[in-house]
């Protein structure tokens, strides 16, 4: 698990998906205070959290985000994560108006077809020294 003094938020995703690794990087990018860690669903201490938030269960198309204790999954995890930021993401906060239940079906769909749609790794990306710090349990 995390030290005890890292209080970041932690983002679980698919390690060998192109797209998933996008996105790891787009947040990255606009997330210069470093609030977010990063860890792939493939790695021991994904497997642990997700076990010990009960989301195990959700499959390959989980996202999960833990924030302050807290565990947030698929669009609720995007969305939450759109509001630390940097620039105008936070807007995209206006979904929330649309039930979690309808936001959750096409997040699934989407995750379901990553793979056709953007390709997949054979093994997970290994980050740059540049942003090494950023990830956790690999």
């Amino acid at each position: 698990m995390l030290a005890p003094t890292d209080d970041r938020s932690i983002v679980v995703f698919d390690g060998v998906c192109h797209f998933c690794n996008a996105a790891v990087l787009f947040i990255i990018k606009r997330d210069p205070e470093g609030r977010f860690a990063f860890t792939p669903m493939q790695s021991e201490l994904a497997q642990e959290l997700l076990a010990e938030y009960d989301v195990g269960s959700s499959g390959v198309d989980t996202f999960l985000l833990v924030k302050d204790g807290r565990p947030y999954v698929f669009s609720d995890a995007a969305l939450e994560i759109a509001r630390d930021l940097t620039g105008y993401w936070y807007l995209f906060n206006v979904f929330r108006i649309i039930p979690s239940a309808i936001l959750n079906y096409l997040y699934q769909m989407f995750a379901r077809r990553r793979y056709r749609l953007f390709g997949k790794r054979d093994s997970c990306m290994v980050p740059s020294d540049d942003v090494k710090s950023r990830f956790i349990g690999v």
